[in-house]
């Protein structure tokens, strides 16, 4: 294995973007075996966090464009982890609602990607993890939370 040039390697926007590229295989690998994708996880978590909510609102929940909203519901409301029906004060909005099969799916995806953060963060203590964790999430609140991918 060849190593990485210095001026790389002691750069942490080097390091973070290694590690995405190291965990969206892991996270991509381990949804596809559970025969899900990580916009459904997401889609998932904000309905069950927040309710029912429009695709509208669901994209800006989730970071989502809209066509990757819609493809989502779609799978999903296939599998019945959803339901999409029409909002009663707007026809021409669609309203998302998690099913008792999407929670359950739900509570399956969580297991699956803290098994995907052990593996990723197996390095670290309990108290790296929570440094770590707590150091990126105050990168992102400074950038102002608004990665779309």
């Amino acid at each position: 294995m060849e190593s990485t040039p210095s001026r790389l390697a002691t750069k942490a926007s080097w390091l973070v973007s290694q590690t995405a590229v190291h965990v969206r295989r892991l996270i991509g690998d381990e949804f596809a075996a559970a025969g899900s994708r990580g916009y459904h996880y997401r889609v998932l978590a904000a309905l069950q966090e927040f309710g029912p909510a429009s695709q509208a609102e669901l994209g800006r929940r989730c970071r989502m464009d809209r066509s990757d909203v819609v493809q989502a519901v779609t799978e999903l409301e296939r599998q019945s982890f959803v339901e999409r029906s029409a909002d009663p004060a707007d026809r021409r909005r669609n309203i998302v609602t998690i099913t008792g099969a999407g929670r359950q799916q739900l509570r399956r995806l969580d297991r699956t990607l803290d098994t995907v953060q052990d593996e990723l963060l197996a390095p670290l203590s309990t108290a790296e993890r929570q440094t770590l964790v707590a150091l990126l999430a105050k990168v992102v609140k400074h950038h102002g939370d608004t990665p779309t991918s």
